[in-house]
């Protein structure tokens, strides 16, 4: 069986018949301005949802079994604003990037009349999209979930039901990095909480209560007569029960630990698709450079936004990426 070269398909895409513009819909007017982006996908929206009830789950262990009932209010205190702001961070970066256009191609709009605006000049070639039946701008892809091109399409992330692409992908980077920050944070704090509990409290706990049934067994007294002279409490550590406490913290360890795998990889992958210039797609499909290549730093500035500055950290900050470039249809 004989391979087809992955070019071939877009040498296809030269010939003027593929175009067929007499077949393409004019595009739906414009929606008003402002008008939020949503992908309706069932497993997106799960994922989604998961991912919001993961953090607050890890919000709730931080703060009513770890802080809330520690003695020592300035650790509690500093952890509480720390965690908090960074889990809010987190929130708001995935919102971000879940309701922001990633930079869909308008749909339908290879039209003879939008074709002809393109005024293009002999052996001046445009790309059509057959799915969606639009001209597709340089290095821009079809996602079948979002049923739509998408320019610098890097992937589609189910975990915040949308495309990575052009316009959201600065808020996708914070949201793994602000999610691998308070995963960390939180082991760190599981880590110092059980060396703590079991140390003190939780040891002289369990001993107590041991010898409290041995000595009720001995004695064949009921055990509300003897837990009066004992005075053991656990709130000093947790106002849950050892059992559930350990429980809760376990599953918070598995949590953050797993999170923080995840999310570290890929921070790191999109920083480094980010310096090359060079999207997952298309180091994927290894498909030739056709773009200048920049330096690295203009690279995080073309994402991020012009000049560095704190608004680079801060997902309510929209990155000044300049006006979309005319001839970027034109090849």
């Amino acid at each position: 069986m004989m391979l087809i070269p992955a070019h071939h398909f877009r040498d296809i895409e030269r010939k003027p018949e593929y175009l067929q513009p007499e077949k393409c819909v004019p595009p739906p007017h414009p929606g008003p301005v402002g008008t939020m982006w949503f992908i309706r996908d069932g497993c997106g929206i799960a994922c989604a949802i998961v991912t919001w009830i993961l953090v607050l789950y890890a919000e709730f262990v931080v703060l009513f079994v770890m802080l809330i009932p520690s003695r020592d209010y300035v650790y509690s205190v500093i952890n509480g604003i720390v965690f908090n702001l960074l889990a809010f961070l987190a929130l708001a970066s995935h919102c971000r990037a879940m309701l922001t256009d990633p930079g869909a191609v308008p749909k339908g709009n290879a039209t003879k009349e939008f074709i002809e605006s393109l005024q293009l000049k002999p052996g001046q070639v445009v790309y059509k999209c057959p799915k969606c039946c639009s001209i597709k701008p340089d290095r821009a892809h079809h996602c079948s979930v979002c049923k739509r091109c998408i320019r610098k399409m890097d992937h589609h992330c189910p975990w915040v039901n949308n495309c990575v692409g052009e316009n959201n992908q600065k808020y996708f980077v914070l949201f793994t990095m602000y999610i691998a920050l308070i995963s960390l944070h939180a082991l760190i704090m599981v880590g110092f909480h059980f060396l703590h509990c079991f140390e003190e409290d939780w040891t002289n706990l369990l001993q107590a209560y041991g010898i409290f049934r041995e000595e009720a067994a001995e004695a064949r007294i009921s055990l509300h007569e003897k837990k009066q002279p004992l005075k053991v409490s656990s709130t000093e550590c947790s106002s849950f029960s050892p059992p559930t406490t350990v429980i809760l913290l376990i599953l918070l360890c598995f949590e953050g630990l797993l999170f923080l795998i995840f999310t570290s990889v890929m921070f790191g992958t999109q920083v480094h698709s980010i310096c090359t210039d060079e999207t997952g797609i298309e180091q994927l499909k290894k498909e030739e450079r056709r773009w200048a290549k920049k330096t690295k730093w203009m690279n995080m500035k073309a994402v991020f936004g012009h000049p560095f500055s704190l608004g680079w950290a801060s997902p309510f900050a929209t990155p000044d990426q300049g006006k979309a470039d005319p001839y970027q249809y034109v090849v």
